[in-house]
């Protein structure tokens, strides 16, 4: 998360916050720094003060929150959008159970879910850009060099064993109405449907992703490319 962190920081976020919180008295002249930055990237920066880096720490979890709620309803549109106009059958829309407005329901809830799942979600980010997690940079830091290779198919069983059970948690007569009837309201489900839960669900169901890189080392573009193919795939199941 570091890695996405600092490109939305260079690209986008710095600026703002050069703009809403600007430096009282520094000087740059035509100084650019590589590595300006604790996290892992090639990109040069110029230097930024104290006092705007103390501000930018602090703003750290709110800035996390952030990337993880718009971050995730990009990532959610357009996989969904892709999956809808190229491979769902469009045939559903005449079968009986097919809900009237559904595509609509299903985003109303989507959006309604993500902000209050990047909550719990936020603070596991920023646990593992404070150092918390097993992320490493390079691949000549992984444990041995043919963990670079393992470490996709092991991320996915370990991930998919566990969800396995806590899907079949969210069943218990205790907790299935509250929090997991409402993601099977969608009987014939749209593309859509799938990041369409209860808040605590949803969260529930992602968590093995994120416990993943506390547990067990994960190259941190692996990461990014394993947390892009999770989305891709929750969309086509």
């Amino acid at each position: 998360m570091d890695v996405i962190l600092e490109v939305f920081d260079t690209f986008l976020l710095d600026r703002l916050y050069a703009a809403a919180l600007p430096a009282s008295t520094t000087t740059y002249g035509n100084n650019v720094v590589k590595d300006a930055t604790a996290t892992f990237s090639s990109m040069r920066e110029l230097p930024t003060p104290m006092a705007r880096t103390n501000q930018l720490f602090q703003l750290e979890p709110s800035r996390l929150y952030l990337i993880t709620w718009l971050f995730g309803a990009v990532v959610y549109f357009v996989c969904a959008s892709l999956s809808y106009v190229f491979v769902f059958d469009h045939a559903t829309f005449t079968h009986p159970k097919y809900l009237k407005n559904q595509v609509r329901l299903e985003i109303k809830q989507t959006l309604i879910s993500l902000p209050l799942m990047a909550i719990f979600t936020a603070p596991l980010f920023l646990g593992e850009v404070r150092g918390y997690a097993k992320l490493y940079d390079s691949p000549r830091d992984a444990p041995f060099a043919l963990y670079n290779v393992i470490q996709f198919p092991f991320f996915i069983c370990f991930t998919d064993f566990l969800i396995y059970w806590i899907h079949r948690g969210l069943h218990h007569p205790l907790i299935y109405k509250t929090l997991h009837k409402p993601h099977h309201k969608w009987i014939m489900p749209t593309p859509y449907a799938s990041h369409a839960f209860h808040p605590l669900d949803g969260f529930a169901q992602s968590f093995p992703y994120h416990m993943f890189p506390y547990i067990f080392p994960l190259q941190k573009f692996a990461y990014i490319a394993l947390f892009i193919f999770i989305n891709f795939w929750t969309v086509f199941i």
